[in-house]
């Protein structure tokens, strides 16, 4: 991917941390052709600026137990939108809470256990004060994801 703000370079660096966040200074700087203190002070750039949020691992749900991967669309009353936001966002099912445009609906993201787990989540959304209706699907195959966004 291109940013019209990097120069070649510092993308090079984010493609590299990208798909290996553990690599040392030293190590990327042989693969951009930079001193490891040249690659230490662009980092730091990156950093500070804003570009790196933060550096943090992905973890593979299925092999850690989570087997299964749904998205809800949830309709919510105007007034009510922010307390349902953070009932959401505080539970550890949810990975992901988007308020969409048009009616007022989020998208979210949810990673659950097993078919019980997906019952009794659904009666846990349909208790919520504020939500109005709640669709859901399940992913059944993933062909392109990014965790972040993955340069």
């Amino acid at each position: 991917m291109h940013f019209k703000d990097l120069d070649e370079t510092d993308t090079l660096i984010l493609q590299h941390l990208s798909n290996n966040g553990r690599l040392s200074n030293a190590e990327l700087g042989r693969l951009v052709n930079l001193t490891r203190a040249a690659v230490r002070e662009r980092v730091n750039h990156l950093i500070d600026s804003g570009v790196i949020d933060r550096f943090t691992i992905v973890v593979n749900p299925l092999k850690a137990g989570k087997m299964l991967s749904l998205y809800f669309n949830i309709e919510v009353e105007w007034m009510k939108l922010q307390a349902v936001v953070e009932e959401l966002t505080a539970a550890e099912e949810i990975t992901n809470v988007y308020q969409m445009s048009g009616k007022p609906h989020l998208h979210v993201h949810a990673l659950l256990d097993d078919a019980q787990h997906v019952e009794y989540y659904m009666k846990k959304l349909q208790a919520i004060d504020g939500i109005t209706a709640v669709e859901s699907e399940v992913v059944i195959a993933r062909h392109k994801e990014r965790g972040g966004l993955l340069i």
